[in-house]
């Protein structure tokens, strides 16, 4: 179910210190944590001797302590002590993951670690750009991935989803744009001239202090194997958004880091960025809070969904139209799957 030859986010840059982080990714319980000279580090969360999860154990000098009989482990996986014993067999170690730091968050490659390729990270770089500003958070959901990929990439549900916040009548009816390669999937919708949703409402309102129609945009992109940015905004209707000019609006960024743990659980990393009014803290909050909120609904419902599929003996999900962007992210990920594993 998931290209295991790719990377994934694992945690936020913040969340890992020099203590250990308990995370599943891919179906691989793995545990995280720092070193002293800052370099972040993952091996497997099961210890050699009697398979104890090393996450409950304790870090020491860099070094994992199971928290059942004192074995220690190095960053590379290698036992470095035995207790009660002088030598250390060869075949005392555990897996140790690739691990990158980049765009403020923590990847991890759990797959083979001699294909492991930096270069190939998903470029979120929004997510830690001076230029931008925000605060994200991680919503743990009980459901397939592919869902959430689903979900993200046909923004047609926020009508219904999230009515009181970003959803609009006008949404359902506004034609979309796909287009695709091997790379990436970006779906493109716009709509013009009309009074915006609440959120995007809200927004302009305290940037530009008007309540005038606007020009919105959703330009959606996947990049594999999971990531999905959202460039998203409004500007006041006919002034030039979609000829590239935006200087008459607001425009976020929603980053989404979508990390499968198992067949039917996931790790979904956000951030909602913006360009304008940076020192704003009381913003940064309000819009936090505000996505949150958004994607405690998305949960209820794709969790809901998972059940119902759960359920079922014969699952046969039909495509629309507003699924084209979706199914040509499954495709990716299907071939990802066939070729590197």
């Amino acid at each position: 179910m998931f290209p295991r030859n790719h990377w994934y986010v694992a945690a936020w840059e913040n969340e890992l210190k020099q203590e250990l982080l308990a995370r599943r990714i891919c179906n691989e319980a793995v545990v995280l944590f720092r070193r002293k000279d800052g370099v972040p580090a993952a091996i497997h969360d099961r210890c050699w001797h009697r398979y104890a999860p090393l996450s409950l154990g304790k870090l020491e000098n860099d070094q994992v302590i199971c928290g059942y009989h004192g074995l220690a482990f190095n960053s590379e996986g290698k036992c470095t002590h035995l207790p009660n014993q002088e030598h250390i067999p060869s075949t005392a170690c555990v897996k140790s993951f690739p691990v990158v730091e980049k765009h403020g968050f923590i990847w991890i490659w759990p797959g083979d670690s001699a294909k492991a390729d930096a270069s190939i990270i998903p470029d979120l770089h929004w997510n830690d750009d001076p230029d931008w500003r925000g605060d994200g958070g991680i919503v743990p959901m009980d459901c397939d991935y592919r869902l959430l990929i689903d979900n993200l990439m046909d923004l047609t549900h926020e009508t219904y989803v999230h009515p009181t916040s970003i959803g609009h009548e006008l949404l359902p009816s506004s034609p979309i744009d796909t287009q695709g390669d091997d790379d990436r999937v970006t779906v493109t919708r716009w709509i013009e001239d009309h009074q915006p949703a609440p959120f995007w409402r809200d927004a302009i309102r305290g940037e530009l202090d008007k309540d005038d129609n606007c020009d919105r945009w959703q330009v959606i992109t996947f990049l594999p194997p999971s990531c999905i940015t959202l460039d998203v905004g409004v500007a006041l209707a006919g002034t030039g958004a979609r000829d590239g000019d935006r200087s008459q609006g607001v425009n976020g960024y929603v980053i989404n880091a979508i990390t499968p743990e198992t067949e039917s659980s996931t790790l979904y990393f956000w951030n909602f960025v913006r360009n304008f009014d940076l020192d704003n803290q009381d913003l940064t909050k309000k819009l936090h809070d505000t996505n949150h909120n958004v994607f405690q609904e998305d949960k209820a419902m794709l969790e809901s969904q998972q059940r119902m599929i759960e359920e079922s003996t014969d699952v046969r999900l039909v495509s629309l139209n507003i699924d084209a962007g979706g199914k040509r992210a499954r495709m990716i990920m299907d071939r990802l799957i066939a070729e590197r594993g």
